[in-house]
C-alpha cells in the first residue's frame, strides 16, 4: 500500500510534495494509517485532532492516544476541544453536521494562521460508496452520485483509491494501533445502516463491487465534466456580466430543448431549488421575481437579472447634501461640479449645465421614490418618474438604482438620464453650474 500511495501522489497529487500539510486525525484506523503512510513517505506533515466531548472518557482517551503517537513520530500536533452538543442546539444542527462544521472551520483557521498549503482527510473508497448510496436513496442530481472529490480547494483526500479492507490489512501487517469509536458500530445513524446492513449484501452479490463501483464513478465523473463544459459554453452565450449583477438572455434559453435541466446547472450555485418556479419565470410577466437565500432572480423583458442579496443589503441608500462650495462627491455615486460665467456645453444624459441662480443650496442627492415627478425638456407639463421609467423600458434594477438631484423638493436631474427644464439656462443666465456623472 505504501508504494501504491507513493505512486498515486507522484502521478495524481504531485502538488503535495514539498508542501506544508495538515492531517485531520481522529484516532480511527483510517486516519492513523494515513498518518503513518505519509510519515514514512517523509512528507511535511502536522496533526490536527478534534475532541468533540461526545463520548466522555473515551474522547479524552482518543486525545491522549494521538498525543502519544505524535510524540513517538515527532510530529507537531494541534488539539481543540468543542462543546459540540451546545453548538448543535444553538445552530439547530444534527450532532454529525455540527461536528463537521466545527472541525472544518477549525482546520481552515489553522491552515490560514500556520500557513498550511493543504488539509488532508482519510476518506477512502468505501466512504465514497456509502456517500453514493446515501445520496441515491435521498434523491440527488448527477453531482450527488459522483462521490467524494479527491481535491476540493485546499482539502485533499489521498486515500480515495484504497478500500477499508486494504487499510485494515496494512494496519495489522505493520502492527499499527488505533482507536475504535464504538458509535461507528451503532445503526442508529443512517450512514452506519448503509455500512453494516446494505454494503455487506452488495459485496456478497458482487465480490468485485468496489472495482465495479470505481468504474461507475469514473464514468459519472467523465459525464459530469462533459456537462459542465457544455454549461460553461452556454454561460458564455447567455450571461452578460454587469457591475454587480448578471443578465441572462431568455430567448437563447428558450431555444434549448429540456431547458429546465440546463437552468439547474446554470443557477444551482446561486442557491435556487424551486426549479419549476425558475422555469416559469422565463415566460412570466416582466417584474416577477423569485428568491434563494443568497440571490434574487428577476424577469425583465428579454432577460433574467441575477443579483446577490448580500451585496444589495451591504449597499446603503443615503441622502447626500451638496453645498454651494462642493466641487465633487464620491459617494454613493461620483459627481464633478464646476461653476462658469459663460455657457460651455450642451446638456447630455451624463453631463448637464444649469442656471445656478435658480438653485437652492444645499442640493440633495437621493434615490427616487414613488410620487416623484419632473418637467422634461421639450414637453409641456410634468411627468411622473414611474411613467418615465415605463416609457424608457427601465429594468427593475435600473429603477431601484436611479438617483435624483434635487433643489429643495424639485428634481433638477434624473442622474445620468434626463434634466428638468425648470433649471435650464437661458440667454439671461450669468452663473452656469456644470454637473457631470463620472462612472
Amino acid at each position: 500500500m505504501l508504494s501504491r500511495l507513493d505512486l498515486h501522489i507522484l502521478k495524481d497529487l504531485p502538488f503535495l510534495l514539498n508542501k506544508k500539510l495538515l492531517l485531520a486525525i481522529s484516532g480511527g484506523v483510517d486516519s492513523i494509517v494515513m498518518l503513518y503512510l505519509l510519515h514514512n513517505l517523509k512528507l511535511d506533515i502536522s496533526i490536527a485532532h478534534c475532541n468533540f466531548q461526545l463520548r466522555g472518557k473515551e474522547s479524552d482517551e482518543d486525545e491522549n492516544f494521538i498525543k502519544n503517537v505524535a510524540s513517538e513520530l515527532q510530529i507537531p500536533i494541534y488539539i481543540q476541544s468543542f462543546e459540540t452538543e451546545k453548538y448543535a442546539k444553538e445552530k439547530q444542527l444534527s450532532i454529525q453536521m455540527a461536528a463537521r462544521e466545527l472541525r472544518y472551520n477549525w482546520f481552515q483557521e489553522i491552515a490560514e494562521s500556520e500557513e498550511f498549503s493543504y488539509i488532508l482527510t482519510a476518506h477512502h473508497l468505501d466512504d465514497v460508496l456509502e456517500t453514493f448510496l446515501i445520496n441515491f436513496t435521498r434523491g440527488t442530481g448527477l453531482e450527488g452520485l459522483t462521490g467524494i472529490p479527491e481535491i476540493n480547494e485546499n482539502i485533499v483526500r489521498p486515500l480515495l483509491p484504497f478500500s477499508r479492507e486494504e487499510i485494515l490489512k496494512y494496519a495489522k501487517e505493520n502492527k499499527i494501533e488505533w482507536r475504535e469509536d464504538k458509535s461507528n458500530a451503532s445503526t442508529k445513524y443512517f450512514r452506519n445502516k448503509i455500512r453494516h446492513q446494505i454494503v455487506p449484501i452488495l459485496k456478497e452479490l458482487n465480490p468485485n463491487l468496489l472495482d465495479s463501483f470505481q468504474n461507475t464513478i469514473d464514468h459519472l465523473n467523465n459525464s459530469e465534466h462533459i456537462i459542465l463544459n457544455e454549461i460553461e459554453n452556454l454561460k458564455k452565450e447567455t450571461f452578460e456580466y454587469e457591475d454587480d449583477y448578471i443578465k441572462i438572455e431568455i430567448q437563447k434559453l428558450l431555444s434549448i430543448s429540456n431547458v429546465k435541466s440546463y437552468l439547474y446547472y446554470l443557477l444551482k450555485e446561486f442557491g435556487f431549488t424551486s426549479w419549476d418556479d425558475v422555469f416559469d419565470l422565463l415566460t412570466a410577466q416582466s417584474g416577477k421575481q423569485i428568491f434563494s437565500k443568497t440571490h434574487r432572480l428577476i424577469k425583465d423583458r428579454e432577460y433574467l437579472l441575477l443579483i446577490s442579496i448580500q451585496k444589495e443589503q451591504e449597499t446603503p441608500n443615503p441622502i447626500i447634501l451638496i453645498s454651494e462650495s462642493d466641487v465633487s462627491i464620491d459617494f454613493p455615486i461620483r459627481l464633478i461640479i464646476d461653476t462658469f460665467s459663460e455657457k460651455k456645453l450642451i446638456n447630455t444624459p451624463q453631463e448637464i449645465l444649469v442656471d445656478k441662480d435658480l438653485l437652492k443650496f444645499p442640493l440633495t442627492l437621493r434615490l427616487w421614490k414613488e410620487g416623484d415627478y419632473f418637467c422634461p425638456i421639450g414637453m409641456g407639463g410634468k411627468k411622473k418618474l414611474s411613467k418615465y421609467f415605463k416609457d424608457e423600458k427601465f429594468s427593475i434594477l435600473e429603477k431601484e438604482r436611479t438617483y435624483v438631484l434635487c433643489s429643495d423638493e424639485a428634481i433638477v436631474w434624473i442622474v445620468g438620464k434626463r434634466m428638468d427644464r425648470r433649471f435650464q439656462t437661458t440667454k439671461l443666465t450669468t452663473n452656469f453650474l456644470k454637473i457631470k456623472l463620472n462612472k
